[in-house]
């Protein structure tokens, strides 16, 4: 009989062992052992490693055996030092943390708990003496512990979803039954070492018929109720208007009244529950009718051909860490794998692997968009944020006779954001402005702002990007912060003029860094309230404009509602214009 303590009991508060001597254990598994586990998917290993499978099978409980003439002293449940090192069944050796719990005896460590035995004590054909253990670990104590370590075995995958705190006693009973009829030996006493306040605690539920009734659509008999719920192992004593119910250690599943109430229509059976018509007292919310509405948003794109695209939340650090080197994204403590190992802080991330995996598939044109939210870790905890994002890569159009092949461009991009700004009504309020982003080519960038306010960015992807993820250029993306581009303008009538249009255009010269935007909105604002249209036509350099200029001409169209305009009236217009725009940005009417 080995001696044990529980020096983490937080994480094991229940360990039972048990020695047993004298076992044969270079004997033959039986035929119905072995070809039971081949059926759950176990290959038989040796008798003594085949019970414990066996009894996981059967019961759901892991077990682990020790070479008794392997272990110093009595056993220790404890949490491992830093530095300790363990040579695991696999053949591997890892270097624990603190933070692991581990099964030791007085000098070592023998195996991770809940995870994987050492090599250093296990069974092997000369074991005569072993030493069986069954625990519970803790939930919580064993998530993610495994993962961490890069491995994966039937005990960790249930120790963390849950094992039954009771079965332990019965459990290893079990397996030291079949272990003395198969391999013979002399069973000892039984070691239990408890810490019965950090067991789990099964609290009562309260159960109402009304409820039942409510969510079944029928008064189910009370002595049913009791039969059903006493059937499924659970503690039933009744009180006014229902019942108190202790769920079993087994069933973790069970922790509030609508999960009983599952119970007793599974038993029941589906099939047999009355069909009813629900009622409910249903009000209809108000919608401002200026909403878009992100699904709105999504035909569009879809019009303008993109295909929707669903990425994971979670990405690989390295490659956010080149999109968005400024932001130090939230890492998660429980990952799936290291390559999905932090929360993403932009769209693209998802959406450029895409590509990449389009494009390694011969797919050369590709135009993505993504509705979804990104995670920016603030001093206050984590700001999410709904996002609308988009990259395109390849031609402009399809493959077809009839088409130019002509590869995309920032101004094609640029004007699928302009049709979603014309989707919100605010054509008239949009400027794009230069902006340099890691992510982006420094020279085809710009800032999209709507009334003043940035409400996203778009852009070449960088050159630098381009060759690291392998891309077949040119690829462009754009995003947007949809809780500012969700509300449009609302509609309104204005009656059409039964009188002729004008038209004036003139070309102007000023400096390359002049943005035509800012002259076309200085021409909105002095023409008058009767100018209809304001349209950039041609952009000119070259012979005959000077060097470091260029030639912008702008299109100009007025129409008054309600009388034809004069000649004098336009051309008064045309000439504040022309003074406007001499006086702010310098520019000349070009000869």
């Amino acid at each position: 009989m080995l001696t044990v303590a529980l020096s983490a009991p937080e994480a094991c508060p229940n360990y039972v062992g048990r020695v047993i001597r004298g076992v044969n254990a270079a004997a033959e598994s039986p035929l119905w052992m072995v070809e039971k586990l081949r059926r759950a998917g176990l290959r038989s290993i040796s008798p003594i490693v085949d019970v414990t499978n066996f009894v996981l099978i059967e019961l759901g409980q892991p077990m682990h055996a020790f070479d008794k003439a392997k272990l110093e002293g009595g056993i220790e449940v404890r949490m491992a030092r830093a530095g300790e090192a363990l040579e695991l069944l696999d053949g591997q050796t890892v270097t624990l943390r603190p933070d692991t719990l581990v099964i030791a005896d007085t000098a070592k460590a023998l195996a991770m708990a809940g995870i994987m035995g050492g090599q250093g004590s296990s069974v092997t054909d000369d074991t005569r003496d072993i030493f069986l253990e069954s625990a519970f670990f803790a939930p919580l104590a064993a998530a993610g512990k495994a993962r961490s370590y890069g491995l994966h075995t039937d005990s960790s995958h249930r120790f963390e979803r849950g094992v039954d705190f009771a079965l332990q006693v019965e459990a290893i009973e079990r397996a030291s039954a079949l272990i003395l009829s198969i391999c013979g030996g002399e069973a000892g006493p039984l070691t239990v070492a408890v810490s019965a306040q950090h067991l789990p605690e099964r609290a009562a539920i309260t159960l109402r018929a009304g409820r039942i009734q409510k969510l079944l659509g029928f008064a189910m008999p009370t002595g049913e109720v009791e039969d059903i719920l006493a059937r499924l192992g659970m503690g039933v004593k009744a009180q006014e208007g229902g019942w108190q119910v202790i769920p079993p250690s087994w069933r973790f599943d069970i922790s509030i009244e609508v999960d009983l109430i599952e119970e007793l229509a599974r038993i029941h059976g589906y099939n047999n529950l009355p069909v009813t018509a629900p009622r409910a007292d249903v009000r209809l919310s108000p919608k401002s009718e200026m909403a878009v509405g992100e699904a709105r948003l999504k035909r569009l794109l879809v019009d303008l051909g993109y295909q929707e695209a669903i990425t994971m939340s979670f990405v690989e650090p390295g490659l956010l860490a080149k999109i968005d080197p400024s932001v130090k994204p939230l890492a998660l403590a429980n990952p799936l794998s290291a390559d999905l190992s932090v929360m993403r802080t932009t769209l693209w991330a998802g959406l450029l692997k895409a590509v990449q995996y389009n494009q390694n598939r011969q797919q050369s044109r590709v135009r993505l968009f993504e509705t979804g939210l990104r995670f920016i870790p603030t001093e206050d905890g984590l700001r999410q944020e709904r996002m609308l994002s988009g990259v395109v890569a390849g031609t402009v159009n399809v493959e077809l006779w009839s088409h130019i092949k002509k590869d995309i461009d920032f101004f094609d991009i640029k004007g699928n954001i302009e049709r979603v700004v014309a989707l919100l009504g605010a054509s008239d309020r949009v400027a794009y402005k230069p902006s340099a982003h890691p992510a982006l080519h420094p020279g085809q960038s710009a800032e999209i702002e709507i009334n003043g306010q940035s409400v996203g960015c778009l852009g070449a992807l960088h050159p630098r990007l381009l060759a690291e993820l392998g891309l077949l250029g040119p690829v462009y993306l754009f995003e947007m912060c949809l809780e500012h581009i969700d509300e449009g303008r609302l509609p309104a009538f204005a009656e059409l003029s039964r009188f002729p249009e004008v038209r004036r255009d003139i070309a102007v010269l000023c400096g390359r860094d002049v943005p035509a935007a800012d002259l076309l909105a200085s021409v909105r604002e002095v023409a008058g309230p009767e100018l209809r249209d304001c349209r950039l036509f041609d952009v000119y350099e070259g012979q005959g404009v000077a060097e470091g200029q260029r030639s912008l001409a702008i299109g100009m169209i007025w129409q008054h509602p309600e009388r034809t305009l004069q000649e004098d009236e336009i051309q008064a217009c045309v000439d504040a214009i022309v003074d406007r725009l001499a006086t702010r940005f310098g520019a000349s009417l070009r000869d």
